[in-house]
């Protein structure tokens, strides 16, 4: 800033006229990356981004300063570094390593970022792209579907940096800034896809470096009966037409995709380009569910099971497989949705076994063959039972009994011809036996003592009855429900016994008169106990028991799928979605049409995205399935089904460069790489800002979500051709010793 040079200018001159000129005059090398900054009369500082426009077009007058800014050799710029330089600075200054070896540090939950750097970073012929500066001459600041140049100018910052060897890691805070400033759904620092961040990094790497400045009208044409040559190099030229930049020549195909109408047969084929193929996971038809069965047998404690059905079964299924455990018919069995001490949902048979998530608690109750809840026509009706506690409020004047749901609720078939309160009450002190004790008859005589105590306080000095309360603060009176059931429950003379008895709504929570509920559907049962004599004759150690069956031990193993399962998945016939139909030009209206896609033209890098997260309206999973995938040698020969160069082999093989790693659940998760580099050939493990070496033998996992491929021949055409005088090249990325990349001259 102390050395100023004076030029002068005609306003019809370029910018890149004034960096040349600066250039010469401050001897920097052509080798050196150079920008220019203008100083503002307020003092601030401002790019010139675009040196294509002339010196009237970027506002420059008489006297303007103008600043040129050389890259340091760590790849930062000196603008970008604070006035201090701390001693961590100088130190990484002095530090010389493996260009690309490399960490990101995680600014806080931007390790599926940092992932998806690292793995574009080791590709080859991108990489080289940016460290040669080629983008600088192909930077799009005009393109209305690009960001300005600004994303492809911090990943080369990036790039620049990494590739120095000058850092062990580094900050890539710019980097982030600008992405979410472009892209907001990555503003803040919430975990995100690092397969969607590379999608939108992939597009706008294509869009500040289009070479297309202005995109043309280009009309798709469908093959009406073209042959498929004709209309594929058609659809590849239109594509080029708009789309012409280093992310297409690196990483786009061409896919060919069949259309045919169910209705009138209409076939329509259509030639699509992709920047990376998103392959699912073969998916198990089957599923794993862990239910609990009650039987109707008092002595039996609840048994947990482990049970396969069919994934897209119903309830009935679930029922049947039981049975094959139990014995059980499965006409006998009833399916309920457990949820705090109450029924969250009593299935019906034809309901489907979606609805019901892993976590929920599910039992299964075995009836009388004859019996259902709210069918009039059975003999025996099924009734949901409560357990309830009745416990005092914190009250000045204690008259206030509060009711508590605990234990588990239960369904019990009780005959038509026993809905009597005195029935209903020994048929479940007959089937709670196994943890609730009988009173002996001194006890019965306490009970009665107690029972006139209690009485005494109610308003009705008559003679008390064992029907359903008015409400959850009945005290010991019980006058009779009117409200129609089944049948309408008799009355009867009360004798004091263990628990009283009332109908309540579906929460249990209160009588069910107090709601607007269908009076004519199936009441549900509240047993109410006095603290104390739950105390005396409940035993909730016992009433919290159960078993395992053996069939909890068993685990449904998940055999490993060979990656090329996956993509015979992706080139299978479907049907396509209600949600997304086709509109038929031939029937004119909307078709549930049958689609084949087939890969038609690959790219140099194929990126394979495994579709590893799988959203359904019911639940939410992550398919932790091995994926076998090769490092070298991958053959797509048999999916190409454009017609093949048989004497080279090599454009339809490819090998691994890259992987991008998933660990953990939906909610949670953390990112990491392995890359190969391209320089040594050697793997290395990205975690952050940690690098470490690994063999091949580490990169195959379950955590594998996307995978990066080379193209043989690329890899070929990339390998340094050594001279007679220097040492033996490193084997390529995926490439073994004494392969055939080694002997190329």
């Amino acid at each position: 800033m102390d050395t100023p040079h004076t030029a002068q200018f005609s306003h019809t001159d370029s910018v890149d006229l004034v960096l040349r000129t600066a250039r010469e005059h401050f001897l920097v090398s052509p080798q050196e990356e150079t920008r220019l900054w203008i100083k503002n009369a307020e003092g601030s500082f401002e790019r010139l981004c675009n040196t294509r426009v002339t010196v009237l077009d970027a506002a420059l007058k008489t006297g303007q300063v103008v600043i040129m800014e050389t890259r340091n050799k760590d790849g930062t710029w000196p603008s970008a570094q604070p006035q201090a330089v701390n001693t961590a600075l100088e130190e990484e200054e002095d530090f010389q390593g493996q260009p690309g070896i490399c960490g990101l540090t995680n600014l806080g939950n931007t390790c599926f970022m940092n992932s998806a750097l690292q793995c574009l970073s080791n590709v080859p012929q991108l990489t080289e792209y940016f460290l040669k500066n080629h983008y600088l001459e192909e930077l799009n600041f005009c393109n209305p579907l690009g960001m300005k140049g600004e994303i492809a100018e911090a990943y080369a910052d990036l790039v620049k940096q990494a590739w120095s060897g000058h850092h062990r890691s580094i900050v890539p805070h710019v980097f982030k800034t600008k992405v979410g400033h472009f892209a907001s759904q990555f503003l803040g620092y919430q975990q995100h896809d690092s397969q969607e961040l590379l999608s939108f990094l992939l597009d706008g790497l294509h869009e500040d470096l289009n070479r297309v400045k202005k995109k043309e009208y280009v009309e798709l044409c469908d093959a009406a009966g073209r042959p498929d040559q004709e209309v594929a190099q058609e659809a590849w030229q239109n594509h080029k037409r708009r789309n012409d930049s280093v992310i297409v020549d690196t990483f786009h195909g061409l896919f060919k995709s069949t259309l045919v109408c169910p209705d009138c047969g209409n076939v329509s084929v259509t030639f699509d380009p992709f920047c990376y193929l998103s392959v699912p996971l073969p998916v198990s038809h089957k599923r794993v569910m862990e239910v609990f069965f009650v039987s109707m047998d008092p002595r039996r404690k609840p048994e947990q099971h482990r049970l396969v059905v069919p994934k897209k079964g119903k309830i009935s299924d679930l029922c049947v497989a039981l049975a094959k455990h139990t014995g059980m018919s499965p006409e006998r069995m009833m399916v309920a949705d457990v949820f705090s001490h109450r029924f969250y949902k009593i299935y019906q048979l034809e309901e489907s076994l979606s609805s019901i998530l892993d976590r929920d608690d599910i039992f299964i109750y075995e009836v009388s063959g004859r019996s259902a809840i709210g069918e009039n026509s059975r003999e025996d009706v099924v009734l949901p039972i409560y357990l309830r506690e009745r416990t005092p409020a914190r009250d000045y004047n204690n008259s206030y009994y509060g009711l508590m749901l605990f234990g588990h609720p239960l369904l019990v078939s009780v005959p038509r011809d026993r809905l009597s309160w005195d029935a209903l009450y020994h048929i479940l002190l007959y089937r709670l036996s196994r943890y609730v004790t009988r009173p002996s008859s001194d006890d019965e005589d306490d009970g009665d003592e107690k029972g006139h105590v209690a009485g005494a306080s109610s308003q009705d000095s008559g003679p008390e009855q064992a029907g359903p309360s008015s409400g959850v603060a009945g005290g010991s009176r019980a006058p009779v429900d009117n409200s129609p059931g089944p049948s309408h429950w008799p009355q009867r003379a009360r004798r004091k016994h263990l628990f009283t008895l009332q109908t309540v709504n579906s929460n249990g929570t209160s009588d069910r008169s107090t709601f607007n509920e269908d009076t004519h559907a199936q009441p549900y049962i509240a047993i109410d106990w006095e603290p104390e004599m739950k105390k005396r004759y409940y035993d909730e150690v016992e009433a919290e028991g159960y078993v395992k069956h053996d069939c909890v031990g068993y685990v449904l193993k998940k055999a490993p799928v060979r990656l090329q399962e996956c993509i015979e998945l992706f080139t299978t016939v479907e049907t396509l979605e209600k949600e997304n139909p086709w509109f038929c030009p031939t029937c004119k209206q909307h078709q549930l049409a049958t689609k084949k896609l087939d890969l038609w033209m690959l790219p140099e890098t194929l990126i394979i995205h495994l579709k590893r997260f799988s959203y359904t309206k019911f639940s939410r999973e992550k398919l932790d399935t091995l994926v076998e995938f090769p490092i070298r040698d991958l053959d797509f020969s048999e999916f190409v089904i454009k017609p093949q160069n048989e004497s080279a082999p090599e454009l339809y093989k490819y090998d691994l460069i890259a992987v991008s790693n998933h660990y953990g659940g939906l909610r949670d998760g953390h990112y990491t790489t392995f890359a190969c580099n391209k320089d040594s050939g050697q793997w290395h493990y990205f975690d952050d800002n940690s690098v470490s070496p690994v063999t091949e033998n580490q990169i195959e996992s379950k955590a594998a979500y996307v995978l990066f491929y080379q193209r043989q021949d690329v890899a070929r055409r990339l390998q340094p051709q050594p001279s007679s005088s220097d040492p033996p090249a490193s084997p390529a990325c995926g490439s073994p010793p004494n392969s055939e990349f080694m002997d190329v001259n």
